[in-house]
């Protein structure tokens, strides 16, 4: 690995675990908590998981699984550039869609509704929420740090995987107030703090974020066009993508649709790999920053360039109109919340239908305890048990 900078986050200078554990012999703390992430499995359920495109519509489109793996190919490629630590980037962009639902923002919508809609009967001390667990609606940040934290059940010692600080806060995005004072309560200078404090995340933590943000665009519109959604004329009204376009058909008159478009799409994420490490850089030395802890005192300093900040935002708007409104995007979608939807209420008014809890678990309240098994599922598996549970099938 290339020399950290000295704004980079330092293993052995981690804030350290929760539980203290001897250091590994041949791996560093970041790498650790890398290895952990991957052995989950909450990890290997992303594979059925999905970013636009249900899980049943296609083996070719992007499930959580690969986008993660997208997202680390991106972090590290920037992180190597910038000095940062590239293993607690990946670390990150693998762990940071765990807590994400079923049918993708779909289902978590449908869940923090559920939430929401159906709040704790004061008459029933099992739907009341405990100290240990969330307030309010579903946060997905908020539950990929639940997951690690808590839900995933591997060792002996302790819940969760017991990761370092840094990959703890990193996979915390964001976090509304009231969630952020009861992280406070448990965890006194945890990783609520920053949310309180106004803080800014690692540049590691930063990177992540940003890598997840190039990573969706790009592969949305290859799946959008994929599916048929999108066409290439459509996408000649976005800038980005229309003028890396326009280069490919000059420089390949004769270049088949599939490898035009793919030329484009690595065409602009290099292009917007390249402006995040020169306007980073920038930012970087302009703000004079040489520790992790001046870092947390500045404003977000992994960026892109306003231009390029300015293009992307188009980019996202286009996709939000023309792909993720689609109708036939939401027609699944009004299925997808409506599995969530009824799943949740079934198991709120049986909870025999829920899986027994595991021995030595914290004490949760009946309605976290289902957003949790439903959170849990992948997109097959929440079809299968809405089937065997309603009798019907609501999708194709």
């Amino acid at each position: 690995m290339p020399e950290l900078q000295p704004y980079a986050c330092h293993p052995e200078r981690s804030r350290g675990r929760r539980y203290p554990q001897a250091p590994a012999p041949t791996r560093n703390d970041f790498q650790r908590d890398r290895d952990r992430v991957i052995h989950s499995s909450a990890f290997r359920r992303l594979v059925y998981k999905t970013q636009v495109f249900l899980n049943h519509e296609g083996d070719l489109f992007r499930t959580r699984l690969t986008h993660s793996l997208e997202v680390a190919q991106l972090g590290r490629s920037i992180a190597r550039a910038l000095g940062l630590h590239e293993d607690l980037v990946e670390a990150l962009a693998l762990a940071h869609d765990l807590g994400h639902t079923p049918f993708g923002h779909a289902g978590q919508d449908a869940l923090n509704a559920c939430l929401h809609q159906l709040p704790p009967e004061p008459d029933a001390p099992e739907d009341q929420p405990t100290p240990h667990e969330p307030v309010g609606g579903f946060e997905h940040n908020l539950q990929s740090l639940r997951v690690v934290d808590t839900l995933e059940q591997r060792y002996p010692d302790f819940d969760g995987l017991n990761l370092c600080f840094e990959t703890r806060e990193g996979i915390l995005k964001h976090c509304s107030r009231a969630n952020a004072e009861r992280l406070q309560q448990l965890e006194p200078g945890g990783v609520g703090a920053r949310f309180l404090l106004g803080h800014a995340p690692s540049l590691e933590a930063q990177l992540a974020n940003l890598a997840d943000e190039i990573a969706y665009n790009a592969h949305d519109i290859d799946d959008g066009v994929r599916s048929g959604l999108l066409t290439l004329e459509q996408l000649g009204e976005v800038e980005l993508f229309e003028r890396h376009l326009r280069a490919v058909r000059q420089q390949y008159p004769a270049l088949n649709a599939k490898r035009l478009l793919y030329e484009t799409i690595r065409r602009m994420l290099t292009e917007q790999v390249y402006d995040v490490i020169d306007a980073s850089r920038a930012a970087i030395a302009e703000a004079g920053v040489q520790s992790v802890d001046e870092v947390r005192l500045c404003p977000p300093l992994l960026r892109f360039s306003a231009p390029m900040r300015a293009q992307t935002g188009a980019l996202k708007r286009f996709l939000m109109a023309q792909l993720y409104r689609h109708p036939q995007v939401l027609a699944q979608t009004e299925r997808a919340r409506l599995v969530v939807t009824e799943l949740y209420l079934i198991y709120h008014q049986d909870p025999r239908q829920l899986p027994a809890q595991a021995p030595g678990a914290l004490p949760i309240s009946l309605r976290r305890r289902v957003a949790d098994h439903i959170a849990g599922m992948t997109d097959r598996y929440a079809m299968r048990e809405h089937l065997r549970l309603t009798g019907q099938s609501l999708f194709d």
